[in-house]
């Protein structure tokens, strides 16, 4: 038996206390499967006096989490405090400087400064792995950078944040409001303490960052995806959308065309019967498709206590058995720059706008949509009041610039009521 994995977990909130949880109750299991003992040596959170609901008094405690990093009966720092910067990034750098790997779930620290902490652990020859920053307990990292690591792959794409999915199938079967749900989700402690990044569609990013850049060999670069969120969807396209045997998702997208790499986070809709369209609540799915395996998909929670920790002590349990891969699967320095492209496969968009209700402004759309060059497919007029007519309209294929030049020539009609709401059909 060799000498014990020694840990030091900065962050005991919902991650953490699960870390520590599993630990403490599959001490033997963990044991038994990696050929040593894994023991918590020391830990840091904001409150040591905090009822957490597990018994941490047998760890030492230290207040700065830095000085975790520094100890000496410390040989993996788990940073569970999240922050792109701030304290969470100077532990990580800390712990790498000091030859100790890491394990985190930080997916904003890693999607902005990633490169720089990878060449910064592979320089030291330590690890740092994250497969508890993307897709909760689904096992998506490990997949690309081992089990899938044979092949091109070609595209990724995915419902990647549990909150967003929690709030568009709510609103779809109960019928509520965006308003309604995203106060029941934030009462539910379902979204982040700035809710932006679950809403805004900027956590979900973070995620398909750290996946394009295992998946295609390139810089973790969070600026080149285009993101969008899901604040403008309304309870009206949840039922449209219903109507049209469609649901709507928060989706990325990554995937390699001869002009670049595309990346996208936005509302779309998919098929209700199709894989994507079926999922339901916090959960999440990746689909990735490889020129040998085709197209393999990845379901599970994307999110909770349990989920992620178990994320995470996958990890230390690879570190135990002495697995040291590169980073982002392949060593840092031999990364590029992705060549970013703008999405122009043509594809069917789903339009809403709000007419004024007055003779001859369907006809003044239309127009505006054929000078476009966006051929109407079906349209649906639903009841109304006296001041506006909401509208419909599923386009055949066009692309994202000429919806763009649609929605901008139907604005300067004159008979639009607010702005038009367009999401993309994927069926695929």
């Amino acid at each position: 038996m060799t000498s014990p994995l020694r840990l030091g977990i900065a962050g005991l909130g919902t991650v953490g206390v699960g870390l520590v949880r599993i630990i403490q109750r599959n001490a033997d299991l963990l044991t038994q499967r990696t050929g040593r003992e894994i023991v918590i040596s020391a830990v840091s959170a904001k409150s040591r006096t905090r009822n957490r609901g597990v018994d941490i008094s047998m760890y030492d405690w230290e207040d700065d989490p830095v000085a975790l990093a520094r100890r000496g009966d410390v040989d993996v720092v788990v940073e569970l405090m999240g922050g792109e910067n701030g304290p969470a990034k100077a532990l990580t750098e800390a712990a790498l400087d000091a030859g100790k790997d890491v394990v985190t779930a930080n997916k904003a620290m890693l999607a902005l400064h990633g490169q720089e902490l990878a060449e910064r652990a592979e320089a030291a020859g330590v690890a740092l792995r994250f497969e508890a920053a993307v897709a909760g307990g689904i096992p998506v990292i490990k997949a690309l950078c081992e089990g899938l690591a044979g092949n091109r792959i070609t595209r990724v794409k995915g419902v990647m944040n549990g909150t967003c999915n929690y709030i568009l199938t709510r609103m779809e079967d109960a019928g509520l409001p965006y308003e309604t749900v995203f106060e029941e989700a934030n009462q539910l402690g379902y979204l982040e303490a700035d809710p932006t990044l679950d809403v805004g569609g900027i956590d979900a990013a973070h995620k398909l960052t750290l996946l394009s850049a295992i998946a295609f060999g390139v810089k973790p670069d969070f600026d080149a995806i285009q993101t969008s969120g899901i604040e403008r969807i309304s309870i009206e396209d949840i039922r449209a959308a219903a109507d049209l045997g469609l649901r709507i998702k928060l989706l990325g997208v990554a995937r390699v065309t001869g002009r670049g790499l595309e990346q996208s986070m936005s509302p779309c809709l998919v098929p209700a019967d199709s894989p994507l369209g079926q999922l339901k609540g916090g959960t999440n799915m990746i689909v990735i498709e490889g020129d040998a395996v085709e197209q393999v998909i990845l379901r599970g929670p994307g999110a909770g206590e349990g989920p992620t920790a178990s994320a995470v002590i996958g990890d230390v349990v690879d570190i135990a058995r002495g697995m040291r891969l590169p980073v982002f699967g392949q060593p840092a320095a031999t990364l590029q720059a992705a060549v970013s492209a703008k999405a122009t496969a043509a594809k069917p968009w789903y339009l809403r706008m709000s007419l004024l209700d007055k003779p001859g402004a369907l006809a003044k759309v239309a127009e505006a949509l054929g000078n476009a060059g966006v051929s109407i497919n079906r349209m649906r007029q639903y009841d109304h009041d006296d001041t506006r007519a909401p509208v419909v309209i599923i386009t055949h294929k066009t692309t994202r610039d000429a919806i763009d030049h649609a929605c901008t020539l139907a604005a300067g009609t004159g008979v639009l009521v607010g702005e038009p709401v367009a999401m993309a059909i994927e069926e695929d």
